[in-house]
């Protein structure tokens, strides 16, 4: 009994390590990107792709890693990846050219999938009463948020003390930890009954993803009604079409449509792709908003940040107990709510004469507050809501929704900040008629690099045009996450007066 107790021990500390590596690695990055942008020579959109290229990479790989650790082994597969994931980490490290980054990091995205995935098998196999299942998937969703949270603070140290080399580099130490703690504590286990993988849905969903992330970021230089853009759109319809094909047509689908007439998993899906409209995409810019808008060192802007993420990591037990007393459907719409209202806020306090943290600030908090009252009961909803031999399936899309719409809103935001900063400037330089040399100076503003002398832009007009821009995608975000709040709430179909009267099975998320 000591010795199984012992070993559940170090299988729980295996996956709260990989959590948290896997955490750092979407947050931390955004701190490093005006390094890299300098360092690299990297341009806006390549900076876009080496956060998008590790989400997507994480999509590809969900569910053909859930289908191929049940069939060979979780504990298998799960020491692979992590193996995988250190040996891209030290490719990313070693980088010195802004495409080689940018593919070390999509094999750094599959390769945390695949360990994303594995946690979460490895826990359901290990930890199966309910009080100790809880109290392992609690922690892990704890350690999980840590890793989100305190990453752009992380990052920005990194790069202050040391060098951007060692934001990659740190995560081949602590795998080696990873590995000799999954060896020793996970135990090994599989599903006799998985004997086919879903390659066609696989191939297709990736395609459709990445060429519909490819579309919103270099459709400005291709043209979007140019014959190359048409045709990336093209094949994504098509994919997009065959995915659903796949799926229908498949004796073992990675997604079962069957799940959606479930309302209170259709209504949770809804909010889980909500907070990836709003709330996570724009971690990405905010740091550069601190840094090239307010001023403020890679330091200072992880500080200011944190303003932002931490209610992300207190709110959540509140938000369970709302969830249970009253109900997920009012709880998850009303969190959502706030994050928009949040959103809102932010863009009053950026708008201001004379913007700072503190005009920031409260925003940056209702936010947080906001995405603590969703992330959780959304992951607790949409496995809960299904029979209990369906709950990976139900992860495994909820994870799928949350990925895709985070790497598709990556981009959508980019543009969208470009195009703001591009109408400010040409309202101030009407003497810039050239497209080609707009476009270019938006984005080193957008990505908040210094003007070049050449160009003869005065500092409050650089100042103005990056703020506009950010309102555009702060609109964007308030608005999208109110919209997609009000669909949840109609999906779910929950009486104002309604209580909860069931308690789901306890499992905690803290992912994007």
């Amino acid at each position: 009994m000591h010795s199984e107790s012992r070993q559940g021990t170090l299988a729980l500390a295996a996956v709260c390590l990989t959590s948290l590596m896997f955490g750092l690695e979407i947050s931390s990055i955004p701190a490093i990107l005006p390094t890299l942008e300098t360092v690299l020579r990297a341009d806006f959109k390549q900076l876009q792709w080496v956060m998008n290229a590790y989400t997507i990479a994480v999509t590809t790989v969900l569910m053909a890693t859930g289908a191929l650790a049940d069939r060979y082994g979780r504990k298998r597969v799960y020491i692979g990846a992590i193996i995988a994931f250190a040996v891209s980490s030290l490719v990313c490290g070693l980088a010195r050219d802004a495409s080689v980054l940018i593919v070390a990091r999509f094999l750094q995205g599959m390769s945390g999938g695949a360990m994303l995935i594995c946690q979460i098998a490895v826990l359901s196999h290990q930890f199966q009463a309910g009080r100790t299942r809880a109290v392992a998937f609690g922690w892990w969703g704890i350690i999980f948020g840590i890793g989100l949270g305190f990453g752009p603070i992380v990052g920005g140290a990194i790069v202050a003390l040391s060098s951007w080399e060692w934001v990659f580099l740190v995560h081949v130490p602590l795998a080696a930890i990873s590995l000799f703690l999954a060896a020793s504590g996970v135990r090994e286990s599989r599903d006799p009954g998985a004997s086919t993988l879903d390659l066609a849905g696989i191939v297709t969903l990736s395609l459709a993803v990445f060429c519909l992330a490819f579309f919103i970021t270099q459709g400005p230089d291709l043209g979007f009604d140019s014959w190359a853009a048409l045709a990336v759109i093209a094949v994504f319809a098509a994919s997009f079409v065959g995915f659903i094909i796949a799926e229908r047509t498949s004796p073992r689908p990675m997604f079962d449509f069957s799940v959606f007439r479930i309302r209170t998993f259709s209504g949770a899906l809804i909010g889980s792709m909500a907070m990836n409209f709003s709330f996570w995409p724009f971690m990405i810019y905010l740091p550069i908003y601190f840094q090239a808008g307010l001023g403020y060192d890679s330091v200072g802007a992880g500080l200011s940040l944190l303003a932002y993420t931490l209610p992300t990591l207190v709110v959540p037990p509140v938000a369970e107990r709302l969830a249970l007393r009253y109900h997920a459907g009012l709880i998850i719409p009303l969190g959502l709510f706030a994050i928009g209202l949040g959103f809102m806020l932010m863009k009053l306090g950026s708008s201001v004469d004379h913007p700072s943290w503190l005009t920031m600030l409260p925003g940056c908090i209702l936010a947080g507050v906001g995405l603590g009252m969703t992330n959780t009961p959304v992951t607790n909803t949409t496995t809960g809501s299904v029979a209990a031999e369906r709950a990976g399936m139900a992860s495994g899309i909820d994870m799928s929704a949350r990925m895709i719409s985070l790497a598709i809103n990556i981009a959508l935001m980019g543009l969208i900040l470009v195009e703001g900063v591009r109408a400010s400037l040409q309202a101030a330089l009407p003497g810039v008629a050239d497209t080609g040399t707009l476009r270019s100076l938006a984005e080193s503003v957008a990505a908040g690099t210094a003007i070049a002398p050449e160009h003869h832009v005065p500092a409050a007009v650089v100042r103005q045009a990056l703020t506009d821009g950010f309102g555009w995608v702060l609109l964007y975000g308030g608005v999208s996450v109110w919209i997609l709040a009000g669909i949840s709430f109609a999906i779910f179909g929950v009486p104002l007066r309604t209580r909860a009267t069931g308690h789901t099975r306890p499992q905690c998320s803290a992912q994007p």
